[in-house]
């Protein structure tokens, strides 16, 4: 089962690679698209869209493996009648974003699927007063009927682009003498979060910058709802400074959990900031729907800029951090029983394993491009294997212009898109 960029998900034989079927998901004239892998799960073939920068209303469907046929369709923003409708205004619920970027992930004792949904559209706040649900949220659905069962917003009336379209990881943390079953997310926003997973409800724990952040004065203690410094707020003809950068604390690249050492691997950027102004824009099918232009740029001083951070979370500490001097770090995590962690990221092109305890660097591989593929690991015949994909572009490409500017160089990483597999023997 795949997704296709002009929002159809397909079914191939796996044996022949003959199509089984294949079902039009949403209209990718309209803006949708699709860029995630489909989550299969209590039989169920379920997908999200993308396009909230383009003025979509965001959903989560699920299909038939067998026909293709669609069992359920849940949106991420609410309509009339819907709880939270009240959260937007007038119509805009109908361009409302909340795209599904990210698969979810799945509890099988609860029969809940979560997902992290994206920005609003437009993207700056004051063009839709509300607190807009559940934009920059994880939602959970029941898997068999797709019944909203909660929700957590991240961060309420979104201005500063920070999509929070990672899905949570499901770990069970021991603290304070009793086990919470729950949801962890280091959020776009620099927030680590820790929430606790329910039947009927997502219930907030604690959340503590991992990243400078200047834009929350205050969380709520009961339900983790922060407070906002307005003058770090951007508005339409009003322009916001405010770190971490529009590209956030983590981006969609994966953390990472290893049960094993019960720590958490970020891949972070620290020392990275917007500057961002609204401006006013209208609804077009199809078109851009952002209605606001952004800087990027590295702060003064800084003495590094990419991060791999590692958080015990039975204590909710920071335990170790590895720092990269001169480069962002785009690399999605991997760890292992092994106890190592692995992740590329950076702009000299290299692959590395650390060990997960202490964050030595043990071990190193320069590749053809920057590595932003999520690395796997699987086993043949006795002999383990770690295989990625190194290519560079978008983001990481885009974050490397603030960092030349910064640096007064042109440093150029090339896009690549080669398959690297490595194995440890004997």
């Amino acid at each position: 089962f795949f997704t296709t960029h002009d929002a159809v998900v397909r079914a191939l034989d796996a044996m022949t690679g003959e199509l089984v079927w294949e079902t039009s998901v949403a209209d990718y004239r309209a803006g949708y698209y699709m860029t995630m892998a489909p989550l299969v799960a209590s039989g169920k073939v379920m997908v999200g869209a993308s396009g909230g920068e383009r003025g979509i209303r965001g959903f989560v469907a699920a299909y038939d493996p067998d026909t293709g046929a669609e069992v359920w369709r849940s949106h991420t923003v609410p309509g009339p009648g819907e709880p939270g409708n009240e959260t937007w205004p007038g119509d805009t619920w109908q361009t409302g974003g909340a795209s599904i970027w990210i698969t979810g992930s799945y509890d099988p004792e609860l029969n809940l699927t979560y997902w992290g949904t994206g920005n609003p559209g437009p993207w700056i706040g004051d063009q839709r007063p509300g607190d807009n649900l559940y934009t920059n949220s994880v939602v959970a659905f029941d898997a068999d009927t797709g019944e909203l069962k909660g929700y957590h917003q991240y961060h309420h009336n979104g201005s500063w682009d920070w999509d929070e379209v990672s899905a949570p990881i499901l770990i069970d943390i021991q603290r304070n003498g009793r086990t919470i079953k729950s949801l962890v997310h280091p959020a776009r926003n620099g927030y680590l979060w820790t929430l606790e997973r329910t039947a009927d409800a997502i219930n907030f724990v604690e959340a503590q910058p991992y990243v400078d952040q200047n834009v929350f004065r205050s969380l709520d203690p009961l339900t983790g709802r922060p407070e906002y410094d307005q003058e770090r707020k951007p508005g339409t003809n009003k322009p916001a400074t405010f770190c971490p950068s529009l590209w956030g604390g983590k981006d969609w690249p994966p953390a990472a959990y290893n049960p094993q050492t019960g720590y958490l691997y970020i891949p972070a950027n620290e020392n990275l900031c917007s500057t961002m102004v609204g401006t006013e824009i209208e609804y077009v099918p199809g078109s851009g729907f952002t209605g606001a232009s952004s800087q990027v740029f590295v702060v003064d001083n800084a003495d590094h800029l990419g991060e791999i951070q590692a958080w015990d979370m039975s204590t909710g500490e920071q335990v170790w951090t590895h720092e990269f001097a001169e480069s962002q770090n785009w690399g999605p995590i991997l760890t292992t029983a092994g106890g190592l962690v692995f992740s590329g990221g950076t702009n000299d092109r290299y692959f590395r394993a650390f060990n997960a305890e202490t964050g030595e660097l043990l071990w190193e591989q320069r590749t053809n491009s920057g590595v932003t593929g999520v690395p796997s690991s699987y086993a043949i015949d006795g002999v383990q294997y770690i295989a990625v994909q190194s290519g560079w572009g978008v983001d990481a490409q885009g974050m490397q212009r603030a960092v030349n500017a910064h640096f007064d160089r042109e440093d150029i990483v090339p896009q690549g898109g080669v398959i690297w597999v490595f194995a440890l023997r004997d």
